[in-house]
């Protein structure tokens, strides 16, 4: 509750139908299918558009021949436009909650590339290791 009324204008200016909250920590059971989840390269039919609430995560963009990394941590506010290829790293020990929003009833839905591109890019974890 205590981001409602950002949430409320956000619905009101994109027409959101949905809004959930994915949060990860170290402890949890199902981490290690999250990552690869979220690991494999893919694109979304909708823009899809995320506010970090806490903890950090690691945004990858394949825009035509580059790649572009966005570290994102608390506060901040994503927006990847539709049909973009990217995937999304959150470390081996996820700690991260987001508010999801979708602008369609069935929430994340991915259109997999099939490419491993992202092994060739450092992980979150490299980078933390490397900037922070």
């Amino acid at each position: 509750k205590a981001y409602q009324s950002s949430i409320d204008r956000l619905n009101e200016q994109y027409k959101f139908q949905s809004v959930d909250v994915v949060s990860l920590t170290p402890d949890h059971p199902d981490k290690v299918t999250f990552r690869g989840k979220f690991l494999a390269e893919h694109t979304h039919d909708d823009f899809e558009v995320r506010f970090f609430v806490d903890g950090s995560g690691l945004f990858y963009l394949h825009v035509d021949d580059k790649i572009y990394m966005v570290f994102c941590e608390r506060g901040d506010l994503i927006s990847v436009p539709a049909n973009t290829t990217h995937w999304f790293d959150m470390g081996e020990n996820p700690f991260f909650k987001c508010i999801r929003f979708f602008t369609t009833p069935e929430g994340w839905v991915g259109n997999f590339t099939g490419s491993d591109i992202a092994k060739t890019f450092p992980s979150y974890d490299e980078f933390v290791e490397a900037y922070r």
